[in-house]
């Protein structure tokens, strides 16, 4: 709880930072700058150790490599909140699990209904599925006591499981041709590190080389990068004893070091590298063609649809009740507020149409679009509930 609570008292700061990196990045991207802009994303770095080369544009080594620390962080607060947190029984799990799987489905089908029959516009059908955790939990601390804990927790559990939806779809959906020699390493580097864990090996340095081992192979293996943060999480010991036979947690300790590198460096630089849209180019025609208006919809109407209407029949047939001092109306506006997609459903964009511009950037000025509204109006209705 000590955690949690610190969490939420800074998200508040975090949201307002992506604001800005946002802004500044959209700034950068419709001005005279716009070519520095585009170089800097292009800038190739390369690493090399014999055969073994690493080459990518600095975009493509925030997207594969550093998103890769934040779903790390995920994966420890999975395994957490599952093993003794807010998901560790059917009775917490069941009103934010069926929010979320309610959240996920709705959008998709909105998605989908808008682009059915484009084989390449459907690749996208996840793009509004995703939550942004920070901008979400940052919205939420914005209104302080107006909003009692016990909602702030069923939206953290629900981003929770809502981010674990996204790994499944990722590792499911946006998986290419597979690379044999790279998947047996990466599974031997799996079976090292579970064997690791059953020893009860406490040397962190130990767990971050098998895990660069680990993304390596995966990265090469055609199985997107950041699954190998996941991964890597689950492996982490939730308990240890240390040398001198005191009791520790070598996983709340990564988390709690690494939270403030993710909340305030690396989802602001991804969101800086990804959120620059050229606006220029872009006609009222077309964002409203079949791409930007699913996704669009999908967040800003498909999100609230999902998360509220799935609440409602759990609560109804008696699976899961509301939170704690919470009416309906809190309900609602916490639903509307899952429908900030912003750097998950940039993310998923990134993985569905591969960083091209086939749309003109109006699908990722979708994803900011729709986030927008439904931040604007979570908030207030929020504020007035």
């Amino acid at each position: 709880m000590i955690f949690f609570k610190k969490l939420v008292q800074q998200e508040s700061f975090a949201g307002i930072l992506l604001i800005f990196v946002t802004i500044f990045a959209l700034i950068l991207q419709n001005s005279a700058l716009s070519d520095i802009y585009t170089n800097f994303l292009r800038t190739h770095v390369e690493i090399r150790f014999g055969d073994l080369q690493i080459a990518k544009p600095l975009l493509l080594w925030v997207n594969d490599g550093l998103m890769a620390i934040f779903f790390f962080i995920i994966g420890l607060e999975v395994k957490r909140e599952v093993m003794e947190g807010h998901l560790s029984s059917m009775k917490q799990i069941a009103l934010p699990g069926v929010a979320a799987i309610g959240g996920m489905a709705v959008p998709a089908l909105v998605f989908i209904a808008f682009n059915q029959g484009d084989a390449f516009a459907m690749k996208g059908w996840a793009i509004p599925t995703a939550t942004d955790i920070a901008f979400a939990l940052g919205v939420l601390s914005l209104l302080g006591k107006r909003v009692p804990v016990s909602l702030k927790i069923f939206l953290m559990a629900l981003a929770i499981i809502d981010d674990l939806g996204a790994i499944i779809v990722i590792a499911l959906f946006y998986t290419s041709e597979l690379s044999t020699l790279s998947v047996v390493i990466a599974s031997i580097s799996v079976f090292v590190l579970w064997m690791m864990n059953r020893l009860h090996v406490i040397k962190k340095s130990a767990y971050i080389l098998v895990g660069i081992i680990l993304w390596v192979s995966v990265l090469k293996s055609g199985v997107h990068a950041t699954l190998a943060g996941v991964v890597l999480a689950f492996m982490i010991p939730l308990n240890s004893v240390g040398l001198d036979g005191k009791k520790f947690s070598m996983s709340q300790e990564l988390e709690y070091d690494l939270h403030a590198w993710v909340t305030f460096m690396i989802l602001p630089l991804f969101a800086f590298v990804n959120a620059g849209v050229d606006l220029r180019g872009i006609s009222i025609d077309a964002m409203l063609s079949p791409v930007p208006l699913g996704i669009m919809f999908g967040l800003f109407l498909g999100k609230q649809a999902g998360v509220l209407g799935f609440s409602w029949l759990a609560i109804k047939m008696g699976v899961a009740s509301l939170p704690e001092a919470c009416n309906w109306k809190q309900l609602y506006g916490v639903s509307v507020l899952t429908g900030i997609g912003f750097t998950m459903s940039l993310f998923v964009d990134s993985l569905a149409y591969n960083d091209t511009q086939i749309y003109q950037y109006t699908d990722k000025l979708a994803i900011l679009l729709g986030s927008l509204l439904s931040g604007v109006m979570g908030y207030f209705l929020l504020r007035k509930g």
